[in-house]
């Protein structure tokens, strides 16, 4: 988070950032985790329409070879993910793609994951003057360390100089007193 100045002792709250604000090797670790529910689980699992029931059958995964409830791996993703946009892209101009997605190890239910990127690479867009294409690697882990997913992403993000303010509701202003 990013506190802008706007007025005397006025600041506005802002997330992610420019093309100016990452640099190749930088690792950010993202914060707070997240520990996963059973309902995370089940309700999500079912809202993709993946109908395995390793993934909400307990007496099924039992008998399976982890010996209980494993953690769709979509939510993995998407959890880890969403953990990163705060502080990378929550003012990208585009989400581009996910590229060399790897399972590590099983996550379960009640397992509370935690997420860092290292900025990979960035380099200015050759079709869109004023902004540039930053490339991150995520990596998701268990509170014990161990990685459970780990994940390239890029996004488009604006330059600096270039940006404008987008479109939408803006900070609230105070109110004066009468």
């Amino acid at each position: 988070m990013t506190l802008r100045r706007v007025g005397d002792g006025e600041y506005v709250e802002e997330h992610g950032g420019d093309y100016e604000d990452f640099d190749p090797g930088m690792l950010i670790r993202h914060w707070p985790g997240r520990t996963i529910t059973e309902t995370d689980n089940t309700w999500l699992t079912l809202l993709t329409m993946n109908q395995h029931p390793l993934h909400f059958d307990r007496a099924y995964g039992e008998g399976a070879e982890y010996g209980r409830v494993l953690v769709n791996s979509g939510i993995t993703l998407c959890l880890v993910g969403g953990m990163t946009v705060q502080a990378l892209s929550a003012r990208a101009v585009a989400n581009l793609g996910w590229d060399k997605v790897r399972l590590k190890d099983p996550v379960y239910v009640g397992d509370t994951l935690y997420a860092e990127s290292r900025i990979l690479h960035k380099r200015l867009s050759r079709s869109r003057p004023g902004q540039g294409i930053v490339t991150v690697e995520t990596t998701g882990r268990k509170s014990s360390g161990e990685p459970v997913i780990v994940f390239e992403r890029s996004f488009m993000v604006r330059c600096r100089e270039s940006r404008e303010r987008p479109p939408g509701p803006t900070a609230p202003q105070p109110h004066e007193a009468s």
